[in-house]
Order: structure tokens, then C-alpha cells, then sequence
């Protein structure tokens, strides 16, 4: 075998992994051949760490129609004949490069996974990471990411309806961004990504075949960025507009009986289009590369089979059917070309001009080596959760007030106004709660339902603790989904991590899945679909482990949706949950003497400590969704709000400044010298407003709603602490906190903006 370092690094294939290629093919490959193998073995596409652990996750659940890695998209049963498709997708080395055309193109791809299978996209949602924006470059990145996601959405006119983003010094040079669509379809009409059927036709629609992102899954999505981004390949450019006749086109096409399947063209373009839904139809496929349009002169049938242009599509025509569907992209102004056909091979076959150019067994490119590595704790991370609190000053009640704007204003918590109201989040109508709460709520067109969604990960919690980390991702999705009213049903996931080569990163990976997998069987929320995104690094380091966890509940009735707001003077405010020991508790505890500091955004912000553990009590976490779940339902919850970064008093601060009334505590009594439940130490300040102690929910109603709460509660065994009342234009606990709504406001309106 005489193969440089050189050729096998552009391909992201290792010496030993060319050697088994060698072996099972029983010759060398050739030019074409090796790119194909390049791309599919690919952590991007063959998932070659990742898909034992994936195994973990939990996938079935009675309204489970397609799971993880059978089609292109997840599909969950949601009534009334309807099912919901969704996914979620990841494009960071491309954003890390050109952040408005690899956030474009992020949307693009997600997109056409919805659509390929019948399904009409109806919300789009983001997930972001960006280092600190006191960097120019990091707010280079920021701006460029948001104008391309933003651009490519509103000129859909598909709503962008959701999201969330976080800042840390760890995502410096490699940006995170995931982006998520959902589509609606009738239930019995869901398009398969197959090729099957001897001699049914392939067809390739949409835009012409250029050079861009030539080795993308391969290169960008399997390698570090070992110094500066690569950027000799070339991130593909989108085409929003043609995107959106294609979309119109192929839903069109669904409708009828003229076609086998369909499959986006994105990670390796033709290859892994062709290849994987031949292996998905047990069958093969013969491409000839001179019949793909091309916009570019002198393209090599390996330049062509692995160029990723975007606003393509592979359709799978059955025979005698070609010219309707040909003249229905004619009536759509699309073009089209008849570029092969399918065979009962079991071969991918390519020919340029008739002559054979690459010939492999199907069942051999979709079988990458997968790798097991030992997982150990690294010991850094041992030193990492040691937090002796008692070396951390406590506040003190005059520091109250400003401890609180400075968390309001902290990028991590403050609004996120700049960044949505860049998305035309009201298109089709549908968003009964806009973005800026704890998750979105869109009615079912034709029925008394609603969709909701929400998106959480927290990388530093997965940082300190990647196993709890990973459960947290999962618990906080469907709490704030709970909050709005909604019963979880389906989760899609991304996971972004560092090298998983090495051992401390693939540490993080499999307790992070495994917290996941926990969390998910405790909740009974199966996984439907998700991405792997590794090799996540700048300049030789890692950035945080952030697993992404995007979550699709139901409303059973629209009318019953909650927000986030207080409403109306004199009502009651409650906190559900673990509570720390006020006078008014009626079953004061913190969960096994967790106190809430560990990897927390004021351990940070204050003292600039990243340390200690997060902590979550799972049986506690199920009992509060069901209680407030139950209360938001029977009517008498006017507002619900789950507390997560900043903790409690940062999450009564955004009921008052969403609702743009006040509140007022009273009685509360934190103890400040006697031992109370917190692992041993004396009761903290910092702890019980500031710390971020999971299992809580703030809620509000009529006075004459307290005894129905009360029952509610006690049916599910959930703590109920009376905290205040809503009222005036002051945010007051007394003793330790008085500010006007007004000066928490603006910290909280203008924190991320400054």
C-alpha cells in the first residue's frame, strides 16, 4: 500500500482504517472510491465514537413513528391523523468560518430534512455558543451567525421561534450552532428515504453542482482546528429562494403516487444521498457523473460526488413516471436531470461518460469501524468539583440588590430581544408565545392543540459534572415545556463535544449520554432523532461538553397555555420545589444537602470561580412537572416560570419584567448562623437566592387559588412555599432586596445589548 499521510489526512482516514479498506474492498481504492470512503466513515456521517453510546438513549414510546437513524428526520404521533417530524442539526466549523453562510446553510439543511419527508416546516429554533463578546472576533462570529439564520428563515417564511445562547471563554474560535426545524404532515403520508425498486430512476432537482464544500463532512466535521480555522475548503453558499421552490414542489410531489422517496443532498452531498438510501432499500445504485449539471468547468467525478451545493435533492422516480415528475418541477421552474438508476446490485456504481469510475459494495460504505474507548475519570475533574464554599464570602443583605442587577444584566441571563427580533417570528400565523419565555407555543391549525417547544443545555453544569450535566439538559427541556403547559412527548438531541480520541473527552460524551438516557427513562421522553458533532476544538482545546436537548410537548387545549409573566395586583406567588427554609414553607428542604452554588452563573460572574458539582433529585424533578403540570391544566395558574441561571430571585425578577408589574416578599428567613440541610454548612444568602438548586417552578394565581395549589401539592407530595404577592412598581424581599422594576428592567433589557 503506497498512500501518503497527506491524502489520508484530507480525507480524515487513519492509517489502520485505510488498511481495512483495503482488505474488505480487496484492492486499493481509487481517487473516487477513497473520497467516498473518506466521507461516509466520517464521525459526521458514520458516527464511528458515538453510536454505541447512542444505543443508550431510550427511542420507543407508543406515539413513536420513526426513530433515531431511520429516516432523516424523527416523527412522533401527535392526533387528529397528524404526526410531527422534527430534528435537530449542527454546522459550527462551517459557522466558525463563514458565520453567515455555515448559519445559512445550517437552516437550509435542517430544512430540507423536514421536507424531504412530506412534512411542511412550520418553527425553527436555535441553539448558539459563542465566546465572550468583549472579543472582536467572537462578535464578528455572533453577528454573522445571527444575520445567516435569521436571512435564511424570514425569506421562507418559516418562523424562528425560539432559542437559546450562551457566552463562555471555552467556545472562543469554535462556535457552536445547532439549529432545529419541525414540520406537520398527515400521519399516512410520510415520504421514505429509500431507493428501492430495480431500474426506478434517480433524479437530481435543484440547483446546479459546484465545487463547494468539497471533503465538508470529511474535513471540516471530523478534524480540531489545530491553529487558525481551515480555509482552503469552501463553505457552501445558500440559495433561500430556491429553496423555498423546492420545498413547495416536493410537498407537492408527496401528494402523489410517482415516486419511491426522497433525500436531501447535505454531509457528502451525492454520495451519502445515494449511497444511504440505496442501504436503506437493500439495494444499489449506478450514478453516471456526466449527467449531473454542473456550474463550474473541468469538476473530477469524485469533485462531483462529494460536492456539498446546497438546494439539492435526490429523487427516487418510479418507472414510466419521469415526465410528470419532470413537468412538475418545470411548472416549479426548477431544474432537473435523470443522473441513474437504481439496481438490485447491492453496489454503488459511478460512471463518467459509461465508464466506470468507482465501484463498492453498499453495505461496506455504511459500515464504518466503530470504536469503544475506556472511560475513566480524568483527574483534573476531581479537583475541578472539590468547592469548599466556606472559603467563598456569603453575601450580605446590603450586597442583595446589586448581586441581582449584575446577574440580569449577565449575558447568560439577560433578554434576548437583540437577537429574535431579528426573526419574523409571527410568519404562518400559528405563535401563540412569541420567543423570550421559557418555550413556544403555536396552535394546530384545525384543532383546539398546541406545539410546544423549548431548547436547553447548560456546557458548564456538563463541564463540572458530565454525567448530572447531561440529566439537567433533559429535566430543565421539559420543565420549561411544562411551564407552558405542555406534556413532553419527544426529544431531538445535538451533541457537541471536543476530540473524542481523547480519554477525558470521551468521558464527557458517554456519562453526558448516559445522564441523558437517565433522565429520559425517569421522565419517559424517548430520543426520535439527533446529531453528533465532534472535534470541537480551537487551538488544542475543548469547548465546554454541551449536549443539546431540544424538546416537542403538547397542549391539549391552546386556551390552557401559560407564560411567563405575572398578571394582575394581589395575586399569590408560589414556589414549587425544593425551597430553602422561609418561615412560610410548609416542607422546607433542599435536596441531599446540595446548595446549589456548583457551576453556578453567580459562582462565575461573582467570584470567577467555575467549581463544585450542579445537583438534581429526579423523583423530586417528575413530582413538580406532574404538580404543576395538573395546576396549569385544571385553570387556575395564571404563570409559570422554572428556575435555572441566576436562580430563584433572577426567575421572580423576570415574572415581574415580562408582566411589568412588582412583587413583594415577606417573611422570608434565611438563616444565617444556625446549621441548616446544606450539606453541613451554615444557611447562605448566596444559595438561597442565587443558587441554581433544579426542581423549581414560580408560580402565581388568585388568592382564592391557594387551597386548590395546596391540594394539588400535597396529591404529588411537591414542597409549596408562599414567597409574596405581585403588586406595585418594586421588586422587594424585605431586608435584602428593594429595586424599581424599572432600574431591573433596563439591566435585564440592555445587559446583552451593552
Amino acid at each position: 500500500m503506497n498512500i501518503s499521510k497527506e491524502i489520508l489526512d484530507e480525507v480524515a482516514l487513519s492509517e489502520k482504517e485505510y488498511k481495512l479498506i483495503v482488505q474488505q474492498l480487496g484492492r486499493e481504492p481509487n481517487e473516487v472510491e477513497l473520497g467516498m470512503f473518506g466521507s461516509l466513515w466520517s464521525e459526521h456521517c458514520g458516527y464511528k465514537h458515538s453510536k454505541p453510546l447512542l444505543k443508550l438513549l431510550p427511542s420507543r414510546s407508543k406515539n413513536v413513528l420513526v426513530s433515531p437513524g431511520e429516516e432523516n428526520a424523527g416523527v412522533v404521533d401527535i392526533g387528529d391523523g397528524q404526526a410531527a417530524v422534527m430534528k435537530i442539526e449542527s454546522h459550527n466549523h462551517p459557522s466558525a468560518i463563514d458565520p453567515y453562510q455555515g448559519a445559512a446553510t445550517a437552516a437550509g439543511g435542517v430544512i430540507r430534512d423536514i421536507f424531504t419527508m412530506g412534512a411542511r416546516p412550520i418553527a425553527l429554533l436555535n441553539s448558539l455558543r459563542f465566546g465572550p463578546l468583549t472579543e472582536s472576533n467572537n462578535r464578528y462570529l455572533f453577528n454573522g451567525v445571527l444575520g445567516g439564520l435569521a436571512d435564511y428563515g424570514n425569506c421562507l417564511g418559516i418562523p424562528g421561534v425560539g432559542g437559546e445562547v450562551f457566552f463562555a471563554d471555552k467556545y472562543t474560535g469554535n462556535p457552536l450552532v445547532n439549529g432545529l426545524c419541525l414540520g406537520i404532515c398527515e400521519k399516512g403520508k410520510l415520504v421514505k428515504a429509500r431507493a428501492s425498486g430495480e431500474d426506478n430512476l434517480l433524479m437530481l432537482v435543484g440547483a446546479a453542482t459546484g465545487r463547494d464544500g468539497i471533503y465538508g463532512a470529511s474535513g471540516l466535521a471530523s478534524r480540531t482546528f489545530e491553529d487558525e480555522p481551515e480555509t482552503k475548503s469552501v463553505v457552501p453558499a445558500g440559495n433561500p429562494s430556491l429553496e423555498k421552490l423546492l420545498i413547495e414542489a416536493c410537498l407537492e410531489l408527496a401528494q402523489t403516487d410517482w415516486i419511491v422517496g426522497m433525500q436531501d443532498l447535505g454531509a457528502a452531498g451525492l454520495t451519502s444521498a445515494a449511497v444511504e438510501t440505496a442501504a436503506r432499500g437493500e439495494g444499489g445504485v449506478e450514478i453516471d457523473v456526466s449527467k449531473v449539471s454542473r456550474r463550474e468547468e473541468g469538476m473530477t467525478p469524485c469533485e462531483v460526488m462529494l460536492s456539498e451545493s446546497q438546494e439539492r435533492m435526490l429523487v427516487i422516480v418510479k418507472r414510466g413516471c419521469k415526465e410528470e415528475v419532470k413537468a412538475l418541477f418545470d411548472r416549479w421552474r426548477l431544474h432537473c436531470d435523470i443522473i441513474g438508476r437504481v439496481t438490485n446490485t447491492g453496489l454503488a456504481v459511478v460512471k463518467e461518460e459509461g465508464k466506470v469510475v468507482a465501484e463498492i459494495p453498499v453495505n461496506l460504505l455504511v459500515s464504518p469501524p466503530l470504536y469503544r474507548q475506556r472511560s475513566k475519570k480524568p483527574a483534573w475533574l476531581e479537583e475541578l468539583q472539590s468547592l469548599d464554599v466556606s472559603i467563598v464570602p456569603d453575601l450580605k443583605p446590603r450586597q442583595c440588590n446589586s448581586v441581582l442587577l449584575r446577574l440580569l444584566a449577565s449575558p447568560n441571563i439577560a433578554s434576548r430581544e437583540c437577537i429574535y427580533r431579528r426573526y419574523d417570528y409571527q410568519a404562518m400565523g400559528n405563535t401563540v408565545v412569541p420567543p423570550g419565555g421559557d418555550a413556544a407555543v403555536l396552535r394546530i391549525n384545525g384543532t383546539k392543540k398546541g406545539i410546544s417547544l423549548a431548547v436547553d443545555g447548560n456546557g458548564r453544569y456538563c463541564y463540572a459534572d458530565p454525567f448530572l450535566g447531561g440529566v439537567i439538559a433533559v429535566a430543565e427541556a421539559a420543565r420549561n415545556l411544562v411551564c407552558s403547559g405542555a406534556e413532553p412527548l419527544a426529544i431531538t438531541d445535538c451533541l457537541n463535544f471536543g476530540n473524542p480520541e481523547k480519554a477525558d473527552v470521551y468521558y464527557q460524551l458517554k456519562e453526558c449520554i448516559k445522564g441523558m438516557a437517565r433522565a429520559c427513562r425517569e421522565l419517559r421522553i424517548p430520543v426520535i432523532s439527533g446529531n453528533v458533532s465532534l472535534y470541537n476544538e480551537s487551538k488544542g482545546e475543548a469547548i465546554y461538553p454541551t449536549p443539546v436537548v431540544a424538546m416537542l410537548g403538547i397542549v391539549e387545549n391552546i386556551n390552557r397555555h401559560c407564560t411567563t409573566s405575572f398578571k394582575k395586583e394581589g395575586d399569590l406567588v408560589f414556589l414549587l420545589g425544593v425551597s430553602f427554609p422561609l418561615a412560610s414553607s410548609s416542607q422546607p428542604r433542599f435536596h441531599r444537602g446540595y446548595n446549589g452554588l456548583g457551576a453556578s452563573e453567580y459562582l462565575e460572574l461573582v467570584h470567577g470561580l467555575v467549581r463544585g458539582k450542579p445537583g438534581i433529585d429526579l423523583d423530586m424533578e417528575k413530582r413538580v412537572q406532574r404538580c404543576c403540570l395538573e395546576a396549569i391544566k385544571r385553570g387556575f395558574i395564571k404563570s409559570a416560570h422554572d428556575c435555572s441561571e441566576g436562580g430563584l430571585l433572577v426567575a421572580i425578577a423576570e415574572s415581574c419584567i415580562c408582566g411589568d408589574i412588582g412583587f413583594k416578599g415577606e417573611s422570608w428567613k434565611v438563616p444565617a448562623r444556625r446549621t441548616s440541610s446544606l450539606a453541613g454548612e451554615k444557611g447562605r444568602l448566596d444559595s438561597a437566592f442565587f443558587g441554581e438548586h433544579q426542581s423549581q417552578i414560580v408560580v402565581s394565581m388568585s388568592g382564592d387559588s391557594a387551597v386548590k395549589l395546596t391540594k394539588v401539592a400535597r396529591k404529588w407530595q411537591v414542597p409549596l412555599t408562599l414567597l409574596g404577592r405581585v403588586g406595585g412598581k418594586r421588586l422587594v424581599v424585605e431586608g435584602y432586596i428593594d429595586l424599581p422594576l424599572a432600574k431591573a428592567t433596563r439591566a435585564w433589557r440592555d445587559g446583552l445589548k451593552r
